[in-house]
């Protein structure tokens, strides 16, 4: 391949799933359908919270921004593959990418400490009741999520700065369904040590204390429930806690599987396809978890479409 520099390379090769060409009406179906489920389910979920007035709590209100974030996660990485089959493309716009990596940061860090949130959410109800509506009020509930969107902001900005200080080959290929941050990295022609040192500073601070905070989280509402007396109580205030759980383990199960998928094969393509679990099918499957499990949401629902 010929080298040269980033300003003069402004195509990218995604080469998606599978490059077999009678699959890509079956992979187009399908996650055109799996899109519009999971654009559905989180809109619903939107719509139920924000029109019931039995939904505007703190917990619901969280919810409600996961939906959101759920849905730009997911517009953010399948759009473009939709796009490419049906067009019969693989291409990818230098400046498409970079944006399409920007917001796939972006959200996945929201999704983070959105569930971060959640957790210290369900501790303050669980082992602060009489204070829970003083402690999560109006003005800390969107002070938390502005937090995290001033944290994850800057934080991808400045992956973007660091990619576009590298220099790329032209015809660079990516053996992705989108732009991976970690495999532009790879792809790239120039030095990358810097971004492979902050990539996984970044990932393993962004890792570590959000998980650290679940865990305490979880650890003192355990402690909580043990000294509860009534069995009643006790399974009324784990069953709050069950969908955040099962959305939880979801997606830091599905993330970590994507990371010893590629750590153990090293394979870019098995890896590409073990991603879309935490990219499509955990946004897809949040919605009918918070629903199916939820009886105050189930009822809003069934308000809101009749």
């Amino acid at each position: 391949m010929e080298a040269g520099n980033h300003t003069g390379v402004s195509l990218f090769l995604l080469l998606g799933l599978s490059e077999d060409p009678e699959l890509q009406p079956l992979l187009f179906g399908l996650f055109l359908s799996m899109y519009l489920v999971t654009m559905l389910g989180n809109l619903l979920i939107i719509l139920a919270v924000s029109s019931d007035s039995h939904l505007h709590t703190p917990m619901y209100f969280f919810i409600a921004n996961l939906s959101f974030v759920d849905i730009c996660f997911v517009s953010t990485t399948v759009l473009k593959m939709l796009v490419n089959i049906q067009a019969q493309s693989k291409d990818i716009s230098y400046i498409g990418c970079l944006t399409q990596v920007y917001f796939f940061v972006v959200f996945s860090g929201m999704d983070d400490f959105l569930l971060t949130v959640m957790a210290y959410d369900r501790f303050v109800a669980i082992c602060h009741p009489l204070h829970y509506m003083v402690i999560m009020n109006a003005r800390l509930c969107v002070l938390l999520v502005l937090m995290c969107w001033f944290v994850i902001l800057p934080i991808s900005l400045f992956h973007i700065l660091l990619l576009t200080q590298l220099t790329f080959c032209v015809g660079t290929v990516i053996p992705h369904f989108f732009c991976e941050l970690d495999q532009i990295l790879k792809a790239a022609c120039s030095d990358t040590l810097i971004n492979d040192i902050c990539l996984y500073v970044i990932t393993a601070l962004l890792g570590v204390f959000p998980l650290t905070g679940i865990l305490f989280s979880y650890s003192q509402i355990v402690s909580t429930l043990m000294k509860m007396v009534s069995t009643d109580g006790k399974y009324k205030a784990f069953s709050t806690c069950g969908s955040h759980l099962s959305v939880v383990s979801l997606f830091y199960g599905t993330s970590l599987g994507v990371y010893l998928t590629s750590a153990v094969t090293h394979s870019p393509r098995r890896s590409s396809i073990a991603s879309v679990m935490y990219t499509v099918v955990t946004p897809m499957l949040n919605p009918f978890i918070y629903s199916l499990r939820n009886k105050d949401v189930k009822g809003a629902l069934g308000r809101l479409l009749s």
